[in-house]
């Protein structure tokens, strides 16, 4: 028996009948509702060794944890500290660059960008500019002032007869049931007031979605939501009926997302409301199972075919697809059966290792996939080296935030850059990461109305839409700074990181190729295993 042990049943033993005592002392049995309100103290101090006891006793025999049975009601006050230990951290303890996924500096950038307060920073940098992995870049004296006309990219290739014009930054994919209707409905509006492009997430295409009329990618997960039979397979005319929307500018096939490649998903009958099945095309309250891989291809050749597929439904609609990359033989393998098959994507959507908006397993968001820069180099490098990358746009998304993280995704091969959580910043989100309980204390990441009553839509859509001019002004300012007249003139030797050699550009760090190198040249070393490796044929 332990000292607390002891010490509860000491306790209880004096303390019960002492209150007891005291409380029935000090009131007259025929007046004693009114005597209790006489003698308040002798009440709360019963009360409170009743609630002691009863929590003791409940500790000792019926909880399941090993703390409580040996440290009665003591070792509640351990697990209430553990339930408020990252409101304790964000707002006590870390430091403007500790937290993580987005550190307070990079949060209270978006908020006062958001709102078009100050968002200059006082007294010089917080960072260690002499820390390994640090990025910059280095201006020219010859600064120059960019044209906000060259801030919109054409996505569309040889194929596509309905080209769209994109932002240089827009929302990344977010379902609706990742996130409430009224945070969906504020993206959409902000998408629609700033022309920038809002994907939908694979969930499907909600009212929210286009009840203001912003510009969407719809995407589709290896689920089908939306474009589905009621046996999970892919159904032409339901896909041909919603891609004819007006608003569906682009149609996204999700491979996997950053925050956990090759896993699939549940959706639980409990959450497929009439609402969720009719959107998604499911049957009311059964659970719903999407598969890690898609039904309908399991190869390179099987996925263009896919992508040709979609693009004549759609009556020649950009269509393209999303992955984070994994085996790099793989991602060779789609550039070979482009080669082969002269059936080209209209853009590549390339998701970062850093993780997304959506909860999930430790061990898939902390372990698998590339990180952003290094995929989007990887990229943008193969399809050079196969003579694809002039007819293919590239999206990179992946914790973007700031104009810098534009620009260090630009540079690397990206046309346009996607993002998801600064977004939600943007709505109101304080980063509490309870996105996966449902009680999201701001209303974003939540089915429950009356949290999601929060997000009031004209006034998050406002700052959503500033968010997005802010970071792309930003942006552009910084291209100038490089003595640049346009993005495009961006290029991998621009981003320098420091390393245990010094400040290196990407061209040093990692492995350049020219145009059709891969093709007619001496494939090196850095690519020779994996694209050896490559077959159309298969995965």
């Amino acid at each position: 028996m332990t000292a607390a042990v002891r010490f509860f049943w000491l306790f209880v033993a004096l303390m019960l009948p002492l209150s007891f005592y005291l409380l029935l002392s000090a009131t007259q049995w025929s007046v004693w509702p009114l005597a209790l309100v006489q003698h308040p103290w002798q009440l709360l101090l019963f009360l409170v060794v009743v609630v002691f006891t009863a929590t003791g006793l409940s500790d000792l025999f019926i909880a399941d944890s090993n703390l409580r049975k040996n440290y009665p009601v003591f070792a509640n006050i351990r697990f209430l500290l553990e339930g408020i230990r990252p409101e304790i951290r964000q707002y006590f303890i870390a430091d403007n660059l500790e937290e993580a996924p987005f550190n307070r500096e990079t949060r209270d950038l978006i908020y006062r960008r958001a709102k078009r307060l100050d968002d200059t920073l006082p007294f010089g940098t917080e960072r260690d500019i002499l820390a390994e992995g640090y990025l910059c870049i280095f201006h020219s004296i010859n600064a120059r002032h960019i044209n906000p006309d060259h801030a919109r990219v054409v996505i569309g290739g040889p194929a596509c007869r309905q080209p769209y014009s994109s932002a240089l930054l827009n929302v990344s994919g977010m379902s609706f049931g990742a996130l409430s209707n009224n945070a969906i409905s504020a993206l959409n509006k902000g998408a629609k007031l700033g022309g920038f492009s809002h994907n939908t997430g694979e969930g499907g295409i909600s009212p929210y979605h286009t009840e203001h009329g912003g510009d969407l990618v719809w995407q589709i997960g290896t689920g089908y939501f939306g474009c589905r039979h009621p046996d999970g397979r892919f159904s032409d005319e339901a896909f041909r009926r919603v891609a004819a929307s007006e608003s569906v500018r682009m149609i996204e096939i999700k491979l996997s997302q950053g925050a956990k490649p090759s896993h699939g998903g549940v959706l639980p009958g409990a959450k497929v409301s009439a609402e969720i099945a009719a959107i998604r095309l499911v049957e009311i309250g059964k659970t719903v199972y999407s598969p890690a891989s898609h039904p309908e291809f399991d190869t390179p050749r099987g996925l263009l075919e896919f992508v040709q597929r979609l693009r004549d439904l759609s009556d020649g609609k950009p269509v393209g697809f999303k992955l984070c990359i994994g085996k790099k033989s793989e991602f060779m393998a789609i550039v070979k059966a482009m080669v082969e098959t002269g059936i080209l994507p209209d853009f590549i959507n390339i998701d970062g290792a850093e993780g997304g908006t959506g909860a999930a397993p430790m061990e898939f968001s902390n372990r698998l996939g590339m990180p952003v820069l290094e995929a989007t180099y990887f990229v943008e490098q193969v399809l050079k080296g196969a003579g694809l990358r002039q007819d293919i746009k590239l999206i990179a998304a992946g914790k973007t935030a700031s104009g810098f993280d534009l620009l260090a995704k630009i540079a690397l091969g990206a046309d346009v850059v996607n993002s998801g959580r600064a977004m939600m910043l943007a709505l109101g989100c304080i980063q509490s990461k309870t996105c996966n309980t449902n009680k999201c204390p701001t209303g974003v990441a939540t089915q429950d109305p009356s949290r999601a009553k929060a997000v009031h839509v004209d006034l998050r859509a406002v700052r959503v839409r500033n968010y997005q001019a802010g970071t792309v002004a930003a942006f552009l300012e910084l291209c100038g700074a490089l003595g640049y007249e346009y993005p495009g003139q961006l290029k991998p030797s621009d981003l320098h990181q420091r390393t245990d050699k010094g400040l290196r550009h990407f061209d040093q760090i990692y492995t350049p190729l020219s145009h059709e190198q891969l093709l007619v040249g001496r494939v090196p070393e850095a690519y020779e295993e994996d694209w050896h490796k490559a077959s159309a044929d298969r995965f």
